[in-house]
Parts: C-alpha cells; sequence; structure tokens
C-alpha cells in the first residue's frame, strides 16, 4: 500500500484567521475550533493505520493541531472578557467609549 502524506495547509490558514478574527469579540473560537477538530479527525485516522501515513507529515498535523488548540484557547478567554465587559460594564458604555477612541484619532 502506498503511503498517505497529510496535508496540515488548511488547518494553518484556519488556524491564522481563526487569531485574525480574535480581534472581534473572541469570535475566531469559530474557526480555530474547525481546524482542531479537523486535525484531531486525520490524527485519529492515523492512529487506526500508523503504517500508512508518512511519519513526517504526522508530525506537521501534530504541531497544526498544537497551534490550533492554542489559538483555540484564546479565542475562548478572549470571548469569556468580552462578555464578562459587556455584563459588568454595559455595552453603552463600551461604545461611548470606543466612540471617544475614535473622535480622538480624528482630531489627531
Amino acid at each position: 500500500m502506498e503511503i498517505q502524506k497529510l496535508n496540515p495547509t488548511i488547518v494553518y490558514v484556519l488556524a491564522i484567521l481563526g487569531l485574525l478574527c480574535c480581534c472581534f469579540g473572541g469570535l475566531g473560537f469559530i474557526l480555530a475550533g474547525i481546524a482542531f477538530i479537523m486535525a484531531n479527525s486525520k490524527l485519529n485516522a492515523v492512529k487506526a493505520n500508523p503504517e500508512n501515513y508518512d511519519p513526517a507529515s504526522v508530525k506537521s498535523m501534530n504541531t497544526a493541531k498544537i497551534i490550533a488548540l492554542v489559538i483555540l484557547i484564546i479565542n475562548i478567554l478572549y470571548l469569556v472578557k468580552t462578555i464578562y465587559t459587556i455584563s459588568t460594564v454595559g455595552w453603552d458604555a463600551i461604545m461611548e467609549q470606543s466612540q471617544t477612541i475614535i473622535e480622538q484619532w480624528q482630531n489627531k
């Protein structure tokens, strides 16, 4: 049987996009979660038949899984912080603060 190679590129792309989407209140957890699930499912397929896969590509997929997990944790923490801030300070106060920052930036 031919040795198969895993391609972690899509996992890396989704994880990095998830990190960039962290700026939107932690909503990047969606992309990072998809990346983690994809990497995990491919690695589970490797566990079933490890002799059919290239060890170097398995190692790179493992690295992609770890990166996706770290970005997922960052996004979840930021999402929790955003929810906490909205619940304690209030949405109106956050919008006023944002408006003040925008006005200060425009006046420079």
